[in-house]
């Protein structure tokens, strides 16, 4: 794909590609903030912040009335390293987006009453999600059992429910000058409107934005972990579940590619190795998966699976260590990975048939590297072969690089 892109005078950063099958046009802002910038102290503010963006500006009251008056939708998510805020509207009528953007990237409404109505939704969701949903709890668990000085050692919702429940404005005043602000933005635009009408309409909305302060990230590094660790709870839960993470090579490093075929090898699919062997043949799991976190900075690989009654949690990890030590020690063949491959050329070819993803992976490439690279990630995959795949997967699954959970059903 033909990708434009120019950074403004305040540092803003515009990424555009035009798409002619649609009438509609996808508008991505993608804020460099996420939960790895919090102080220890005060977590959950960026996933408070996709509540907040949506509660009006000085000029505005609500954010989501204009733009369904328009023929649009908008919506958000956080994660540990971006927050991602994305509408869709007809072309036509794309200034709606640009007008609505860059008046809550100005002018927020951060008032005593809009801050407390989104602080009793976060504290609700938090209540929701963490603490009445079975294994809600997960993430507090794993998160500061992985990672020991990094900020990924608490989840995207928040570490304790006091930080938000406590948050004053000031608090709330500063994160948001800091961070969201033109230089620490990319703004993607995708669908039918040209490059030259895209640049004079952001330049409209943008120009005169004021650039933030000037900010460096400076996070300590998690160091390699050398020995394993583990954790066994009891929680009132339908089954026993087993969870184990590895600490894996950061986004967009070599290694990182093999890392992800390594997952799809595994879980992806029923024909993948742990659906067939530990679901279908042996009946261990009622479910498994092995996603893995795709961090800026060092991720995990993480195996999550729910045992069927009657089988122990050690039993449930000796098997699936088995299939660890297959990865490590045997060469997969080049079938398997080529079926691997192409799906994944698959998924991609018809995933950038949305114009509103692949707005955001043009920012999500663009604030990690560059745009360019969503024309080339299908060849990094390529370049990928069985014997690199041995390679990491035995440093991977080193068992002095695991941490595991045992998640018991109480009796």
């Amino acid at each position: 794909m033909i990708i434009n892109k120019q950074t403004l005078d305040n540092g803003l950063r515009i990424v555009h590609v035009q798409d002619s099958s649609t009438q509609m046009v996808a508008v991505n802002v993608l804020y460099d903030v996420g939960s790895r910038d919090e102080h220890p102290d005060h977590t959950g503010f960026a996933h408070l912040f996709e509540h907040l963006m949506f509660g009006g500006t000085k000029n505005v009251h609500d954010f989501d009335t204009p733009l369904q008056r328009a023929g649009g939708d908008s919506n958000a998510w956080t994660n540990a390293d971006v927050t991602n805020y994305y509408s869709t509207m007809p072309a036509h009528h794309i200034e709606t987006a640009l007008w609505m953007e860059s008046d809550r990237m100005m002018s927020l409404d951060l008032s005593e009453k809009n801050l407390e109505v989104q602080r009793k939704v976060v504290i609700e969701e938090f209540k929701q999600r963490c603490m009445n949903l079975p294994y809600g709890d997960v993430s507090h668990l794993m998160s500061p059992l992985c990672y020991k000085i990094h900020p990924y050692r608490w989840p995207v919702i928040g570490k304790e429910l006091n930080h938000i429940a406590n948050a004053t404005i000031d608090e709330v005043a500063n994160f948001y000058h800091r961070f969201y602000v033109p230089n620490r933005a990319v703004l993607t635009i995708v669908g039918n409107i040209t490059w030259n009408q895209t640049l004079n309409l952001v330049k409209k909305w943008f120009d005169e934005l004021l650039t933030g302060d000037y900010y460096v990230r400076s996070l300590p590094q998690e160091p390699r972990q050398t020995e394993q660790r583990r954790m066994s709870v009891e929680r009132n839960v339908p089954q026993d579940a087993l969870y184990i993470s590895f600490h894996t090579p950061p986004f967009l490093n070599t290694d990182y590619y093999a890392c992800d075929i390594i997952s799809d090898i595994l879980c992806n699919g029923d024909s993948s190795r742990f659906k067939q062997r530990l679901i279908h043949e042996r009946k261990l799991f009622t479910s498994i998966d092995s996603p893995i976190t795709g961090t800026r900075d060092a991720g995990l690989f993480e195996i999550k699976g729910k045992l069927r009654p009657g089988v122990s949690l050690e039993e449930a990890e000796q098997v699936v260590w088995e299939e660890l030590d297959t990865m490590r020690y045997q060469l997969i063949n080049d079938y398997e990975l080529e079926k691997v491959k192409n799906k994944f050329e698959s998924v991609q070819t018809f995933g950038n048939i949305s114009y509103q993803r692949v707005a955001f992976r043009l920012a999500w490439f663009e604030l990690t590297e560059r745009a360019e690279l969503i024309n080339e990630e299908s060849e990094r995959y390529r370049t990928v072969d069985n014997i690199s795949i041995q390679r990491v997967a035995n440093d991977l699954f080193n068992p002095t690089n695991a941490s595991i959970l045992y998640y018991r059903k109480t009796n």
